[in-house]
């Protein structure tokens, strides 16, 4: 088995203006790099992740920081296990709040059942907080290098809500059919 080799930046840059420090900040875990420390993060080496790091160590110059970016590999098994872990507990993170957005999907739906609310409205609203559900799981997917435990749970639980939806736009048709 190849060990997986990736991208190391470190960086130092002015504290002021913060805005720029912390857009940096966001810029690479965005892109799902995880921090061993401030200033030092790790990527998988990509043709994609190379040329984006590029462009960052441009704006790093731009702030009158400083840069370096080195490929590298674990030492060993272990130390590999250990960067692995770092990057799944990221993305396990992710997949916790998008549980969490979930859950609060599935209760605005059910409420909207108990008091009987099937309006085209209220679905065009349910519809469109499930096509972010969509959209926000397949960026954390994007990010998950390392097939994190919870991906399949975050998976299964945006069917669930798909599901869910259906079932509603069913009820909310049906009661339109009733009012003719």
């Amino acid at each position: 088995m190849v060990s997986p080799s990736w991208l190391l930046l470190t960086y130092k840059v002015p504290p002021e203006p913060a805005t720029k420090r912390i857009a940096l900040w966001r810029k690479l875990k965005g892109m799902g790099a995880v921090y061993l420390q401030n200033g030092v993060c790790l990527l998988p080496k990509t043709d994609d992740h190379i040329r984006r790091l590029k462009m960052i160590e441009n704006d790093i110059l731009e702030m009158a920081g400083e840069s370096v970016i080195l490929e590298t590999v674990a030492l060993d098994r272990a130390q590999e296990d250990k960067v692995v872990q770092r990057f799944r507990a990221d993305r396990d993170d992710q997949y916790r709040e998008f549980l969490g957005r979930c859950a609060d999907f599935e209760a605005e739906i059910a409420k909207e059942v108990a008091i009987n609310k099937f309006t085209y409205a209220e679905l065009d609203e349910e519809d469109a907080d499930l096509r972010k559900l969509q959209g926000w799981l397949e960026k954390i997917r994007k990010l998950d290098f390392y097939a994190a435990p919870l991906a399949e749970e975050a998976a299964e639980r945006l069917r669930g809500c798909e599901a869910l939806l259906d079932s509603y736009a069913k009820r909310v048709f049906e009661a339109h059919d009733e009012n003719r």
